[in-house]
């Protein structure tokens, strides 16, 4: 039995994690501050002998003897990011010294859950890890994409200096249970709507595309980026290759709901990325052949109905929760 610290572990993707490594016969303590996580996330895990939570801020140091951490404390989406991008970037950057400096003192292996947007607006399609990207350092996105940038820094010096034993993963679109109906991202706004039997809003002409995975072949590869060969560092890309304009992502959503719903096209964001695919070429090499195995349609299932159970128990979600 391994004791695991997730940072972040009440969130979307952190309480999938969390579950796993329960069910793979771990000791688990859950850290969170709840900015965008939720106790309803982990509720089941509650009564689990092993499941431990913790109230904690990642920008303050913590203390624990762990044999691994996971630090995926960040928000995620853009409404919850762009809230505050100070904090945004105090989380990425302090929440990445603290838990190193935890993995330093107690040796133990940390993996830190980076993003495809380190790429920005790529002009390298299908995106490779050694792509450097192409991001601006002062938009609206910037809190977020150069936080995670520079977690990424602070990971490889702290291998590089200190010897620690690293992992980095860049974690493409991911959907699935457990997300917030209100954060923003292009999956849960278009089921809420459907399911509302609301407009989707489609922001410019939907051309731009993005890559799906579902939340259950983000954790396996997670997971086994954790169990690689101590010198393994990564980073290497988790994302589903199969792309999806947002038009195609819309029709499906509206067929699968069987909904009313027509479409509405606003003005793209600032800096908003045209396309974004990984390559995952590095992830199936090493990972012992990781790839996603839940495709679009199969998820979308899952997720609306998970949202259809959200929304008859929270009818008003007009406010951030």
């Amino acid at each position: 039995m391994k004791r695991i610290l997730v940072t972040g572990g009440a969130g979307f993707i952190g309480s999938h994690l969390c579950e796993k490594l329960l069910n793979e016969g771990n000791e688990v303590i859950c850290l969170d501050n709840y900015f965008t996580g939720s106790k309803q996330n982990i509720v089941d895990l509650m009564h689990h002998p092993y499941f431990e939570i913790v109230r904690h801020d990642v920008t303050e140091p913590f203390m624990a003897e762990v044999d691994e951490i996971y630090n995926l404390a960040c928000p995620a989406s853009p409404v919850h990011y762009q809230y505050n991008p100070i904090k945004t970037m105090k989380t990425s950057v302090m929440g990445a010294i603290n838990t190193l400096g935890l993995a330093k003192r107690v040796r133990a292996k940390i993996l830190q859950a980076s993003t495809s947007e380190v790429y920005g607006d790529p002009e390298v399609h299908p995106q490779p890890e050694e792509y450097w990207g192409n991001v601006n350092t002062i938009g609206p996105r910037s809190c977020y994409d150069e936080g995670k940038r520079c977690a990424e820094t602070l990971f490889m010096d702290y291998f590089n200096q200190h010897n620690i034993d690293i992992k980095i993963v860049r974690i493409f679109n991911t959907y699935g249970p457990n997300m917030n109906p209100s954060d923003g991202r292009v999956v849960s706004n278009f089921i809420v709507q459907a399911l509302k039997g609301e407009n989707l809003t489609i922001f410019g002409d939907g051309s731009q595309t993005r890559s799906f995975q579902y939340v259950d072949d983000l954790v396996e590869g997670m997971v086994r980026m954790m169990n690689t060969q101590r010198g393994f560092t990564g980073p290497v890309n988790i994302g589903n290759p199969y792309e999806f304009t947002m038009l195609e992502l819309a029709e499906a959503i509206i067929e699968i709901t069987g909904s009313s719903s027509k479409l509405s096209f606003r003005a793209l964001p600032k800096d908003d990325p045209k396309q974004r695919k990984p390559n995952i070429s590095l992830a199936n090499k090493n990972l012992n052949g990781w790839e996603p195995k839940i495709q679009l349609k199969e998820g979308l299932i899952k997720t609306i109905t998970y949202f259809e159970q959200v929304l008859n128990h929270q009818p008003n979600l007009n406010m951030i929760q």
